[in-house]
């Protein structure tokens, strides 16, 4: 029953955030928001959905090592294992803002994360507040010097002409499956947990992560099935930046977080800045500026070496 409760929790959070998603763009479309705006919050935001309500359900509930392990786990399953799915299907040519933006971004806002929950151990409001700072001060870049590099989606423009009864029926559908999702989801995994004998840290960093990563595999598989090149591994890092700034940020102002297996801050956390690292020397050697099949594999087999050493 807890491996079922585990399957549904996880496919109503990716029901619900999907039609969350669909639903805040049509209305925002409908009010003529500049695309680019609605790329840059509504989307980042309906589609992180599911990680936010499950941080943040975990948090209340009392099971913090689910609310942060669940973001850690996500981070590193979107760098290593699904940027390496999409780049053994189609490798991938990278950027110079790559170096001179992405990564080092990445790169602070990953040690501020590690810095601020090592410390003591916890995320408090007041480190919360910091993280959402940061957050705002990251879309500030993004908007006012960034924005020509926001993705404008052309599948959604046929959403203009949808009634507003069933927009409604999307937003409010969705978050009823978002809440019930997490619900389901967080009782099927500490269930899960005590069974097989581990932690709700290695459920949360393993399956669960994995689970709320689906959307992003999804997404990647079928942009490169349908020959679309906007994807790039900017994506996932900017993605990434928002799961560590935005979702534990909100989390730790609504409930602060107090980590009881240090496991997640002396092997987790780790494991999340080795594979945020690991990705700057690949881009260069061996093919120069490129992300190919033999770097997907490498990725790949980092992430397979992350779950297996957790069980």
């Amino acid at each position: 029953m807890d491996t079922l409760a585990l399957i549904l929790g996880l496919f109503f959070l990716i029901k619900g955030g999907a039609y969350l998603f669909e639903g805040s763009l049509a209305v925002s479309m409908k009010l003529n928001i500049p695309r680019f705006i609605i790329g840059m919050t509504v989307v980042s935001f309906a589609t992180s959905a599911p990680e936010l309500v499950v941080s943040v359900q975990s948090a209340i509930m009392g099971y913090p090592d689910l609310a942060l392990g669940n973001i850690v786990g996500s981070n590193i399953a979107n760098v290593a294992f699904v940027l390496g799915i999409v780049v053994l299907l189609s490798p991938l040519k990278i950027e110079p803002v790559f170096y001179k933006f992405d990564w080092p971004i990445m790169m602070v806002v990953t040690l501020l994360f590690y810095f601020l929950i090592q410390s003591d151990s916890a995320l408090t409001r007041i480190e919360g507040a910091v993280l959402v700072f940061a957050m705002i001060a990251y879309l500030f870049v993004i908007l006012f010097f960034q924005k020509s590099r926001l993705v404008e989606d052309e599948v959604f423009e046929e959403e203009v002409t949808m009634k507003y009864t069933k927009i409604a029926y999307l937003i409010l559908f969705g978050g009823f499956l978002l809440w019930l999702g997490s619900e389901v989801l967080i009782k099927g995994a500490v269930g899960l947990a005590s069974k097989l004998g581990v932690s709700e840290r290695i459920i949360s960093v393993s399956i669960i992560a994995f689970g709320t990563s689906i959307p992003e595999l999804s997404t990647s598989i079928i942009a490169i099935m349908n020959k679309e090149h906007k994807i790039s591994i900017g994506n996932l890092i900017g993605s990434n930046i928002f799961d560590m700034l935005g979702i534990i940020g909100l989390t730790g102002l609504l409930s602060p977080i107090y980590i009881s297996d240090k496991a997640l801050i002396s092997n987790d956390l780790i494991w999340m800045i080795f594979v945020a690292f690991l990705i700057l020397p690949l881009v260069f050697f061996p093919n120069k500026m490129k992300l190919a099949r033999a770097e997907g594999v490498i990725l790949i087999l980092v992430y397979a070496l992350f779950i297996g050493r957790l069980f």
